[in-house]
């Protein structure tokens, strides 16, 4: 998917780039190119995409979100378009079934820290900066921010960061659980790539399942979620593939999965 402003490159691990530097701004026509990818994406099978990287392109920015000059225009237009076309796009991407890996080279700000938010995973360059500096515009954040940070760094260290906009270093986003993990500069989507690749040698099915567990764990309780896991476990168990890694064990070889 090329010529327009997010190019996407399926494969096992596919790469999903905003592709609009410096700032990789998420601009309505950004957001709009970016659902279409995330189409490709959910219509992929299990054992054509098993993992996703999402990064920006340049290494100044993965987005620092929203053009601040376009905000009265947002005033002046008093709708609520701009803001459930950022919530769908991120919802889309944070509901994909397979998992993603945020790749953030460059300073993830506002809306870009808020779309990273969406991906399982996150890997940054020791140069990164990321914060929602919203407040100091006097704004809100709109692309979940407020609902997906307390579930990853708690509620304190959220509202820490949210009620000041403090900007933080990616070794400071690594302390507190923001990131996964902090690599050299120029090296993020390399990082993030092998994960991908990790995740991509195991089951397509259990790796989809394993995702939807977890995701859904937030939302009920312990009870409820280990029933799911019975459920989800007796589906699995019924599946090509858990009998290649049966035998795949016991024959000490790699598995070959198929995704079904």
């Amino acid at each position: 998917m090329t010529g327009s402003l997010v190019e996407l490159t399926l494969g096992r691990v596919a790469l999903l780039e905003l592709a609009d530097p410096p700032l990789n701004l998420t601009t309505g026509p950004l957001l709009e190119d970016l659902e279409a990818a995330l189409e490709a994406l959910e219509a992929a099978e299990p054992n054509d995409v098993r993992a996703v990287v999402v990064t920006g392109r340049g290494e100044r920015a993965f987005s620092v979100g929203s053009n601040v000059k376009e905000f009265e225009a947002y005033r002046t237009l008093g709708g609520r378009e701009p803001f459930e076309l950022e919530a769908r796009v991120a919802q889309r991407l944070a509901a994909l079934s397979m998992p993603t890996i945020a790749a953030i080279e460059g300073d993830a700000l506002g809306g870009g820290l808020e779309l990273a938010l969406c991906c399982d995973l996150r890997v940054a360059a020791e140069t990164a900066n990321l914060g929602l500096p919203e407040v100091r515009l006097a704004v809100t954040p709109s692309t979940g921010g407020t609902q997906r940070l307390p579930r990853i760094v708690g509620v304190g260290r959220a509202k820490e960061l949210l009620l000041t906009g403090r900007i933080i270093t990616a070794a400071d986003a690594e302390r507190i659980g923001l990131v996964n993990e902090v690599v050299p500069r120029g090296e993020a989507v390399h990082r993030a790539r092998a994960i991908g690749e990790e995740i991509a040698d195991r089951g397509p099915l259990a790796v989809r399942a394993v995702k939807t567990l977890v995701d859904d764990a937030l939302d009920r309780p312990l009870v409820a979620g280990h029933e799911a896991e019975i459920e989800t476990s007796v589906r699995i168990f019924a599946t090509d593939d858990l009998l290649e890694g049966a035998r795949s064990f016991v024959e000490k070889r790699p598995p070959e999965y198929h995704g079904r």
